[in-house]
């Protein structure tokens, strides 16, 4: 699918279609209130990104600051005057009904022909987000104003109300299937936290397993690796949440240095560990042979110890408020946990090197649970602005 283009001249729409001013759509409405300082008001604002309208809490009249506010109904269309260049925009939820704004936030209902929550999505098409854009004034992102007037006389083209329903209706139903499976990520995700609890400190023994768990400092289990001079491997990087990747994958400038001669060589099965946010639980096994910063500390396993036990280990919360114990530096910025300090720090693990490897076991089943399920969100929320874009243009017709 071609690129929607971010200028609306440039976009085609069905000749069915109605080409009409923002203005034609919306009405704007003031609703001023007169506050009063013993009583309760709940203020709204609204998120970022199209995320929606969110309460700022309940306030009693006197203690709020700005006095010109404005009360917003269920079903309103919400703008941030400030912040409108961001996708601050959004539809006011029925618990939000009655809420208040200042006059820093422009409050829409929808004329005829026009349903706002159709809209509300139409607004995140590229040529809308350059509108709200290029209609807000000011010499810094952060500091811009949005001029309403100059917004509303833009041009746009909608279907017809019962298209506009149609597709809302399709919208939805993939909004969810995301939002469905969402809940069962994070229900996924809290299973496996508690499977780590319980497996990774004993409270549930893998069965045929009896022998008594104990007590050893990392340093016997795990040696540092220190091999310098592999500049010509992959350059790779350790990440909170997915452990030891490529830094081809990471989506974040590389300012690694042109001169690799210290990089750091990391080997299968190894444990690295960003020296500076070990506190922070910023390590991972390794499944590729490559070279990491000098600023990740590498760990490498001896012959009774399973290092996927080590590194799901280190995840566990306890076990990562010992690294902030043990890490030096007079504040969070500048803490750092050398491999001379881990490697004293007691930790508790089962005797028998195939108990760990059955505990890892499950784990790493419960990762590729959660892994999966979240390329497959990733992808549905894809597939629904792909489509969503087909739809609110006109190229797939409903």
């Amino acid at each position: 699918m071609n690129r929607l283009s971010y200028n609306y001249k440039k976009c085609i729409f069905p000749n069915e279609w109605k080409e009409i001013q923002i203005k034609d759509a919306l009405e704007l409405v003031e609703r001023p209130i007169k506050m009063i300082d013993s009583e309760l008001y709940e203020l709204v604002t609204v998120k970022r990104n199209f995320k929606g309208i969110e309460s700022r809490g309940l306030f009693e009249g006197e203690k709020i600051l700005v006095k010109s506010q404005f009360k917003v109904k269920f079903g309103d269309f919400l703008i941030s005057k400030r912040q409108i260049s961001h996708g601050a925009c959004g539809i006011v939820p029925e618990k939000l009904n009655n809420s208040i704004v200042s006059n820093e936030y422009n409050i829409f209902k929808s004329k005829v022909g026009v349903d706002l929550e159709f809209f509300d999505i139409y607004t995140q098409l590229p040529f809308m987000k350059r509108n709200f854009y290029i209609s807000s004034d000011g010499v810094h992102i952060e500091k811009l104003l949005f001029k309403t007037k100059n917004w509303i006389s833009r041009n746009i083209c909608l279907p017809s109300y019962d298209e506009q329903k149609k597709i809302l209706l399709i919208y939805k139903t993939l909004e969810k299937n995301i939002i469905l499976k969402e809940k069962i990520f994070k229900e996924k995700q809290n299973s496996k936290k508690g499977l780590m609890q319980n497996l990774l400190t004993a409270n549930i023994r893998i069965k045929g397993f009896y022998k008594d768990w104990k007590h050893v400092k990392i340093g016997t289990v795990m040696k540092e690796r220190r091999e310098i001079g592999y500049n010509n491997l992959e350059l790779l990087a350790i990440t909170s949440s997915n452990g030891v990747v490529r830094r081809v994958e990471v989506d974040i400038r590389d300012n690694s240095s042109e001169d690799k001669s210290k990089y750091k060589r990391i080997l299968p099965g190894d444990v690295g560990y960003n020296t500076m946010r070990m506190w922070q639980g910023v390590s991972g096994i390794s499944k590729y042979e490559g070279i990491v910063s000098p600023a990740y500390t590498i760990l490498k396993p001896i012959d009774k110890v399973n290092s996927e036990f080590m590194a799901h280990l280190f995840k566990l919360p306890q076990i990562i408020n010992l690294f902030h114990r043990y890490s030096q530096g007079l504040v969070n910025d500048t803490l750092n946990l050398k491999y001379e300090n881990l490697k004293g720090i007691n930790v508790y693990i089962p005797q028998e090197l195939g108990e760990q490897k059955e505990i890892s076991k499950i784990l790493n089943l419960a990762d590729k649970e959660i892994d999966l399920l979240k390329k497959e969100i990733q992808l549905l929320k894809e597939q629904k602005k792909g489509l969503m874009q087909l739809l609110l243009t006109g190229r797939v017709r409903v």
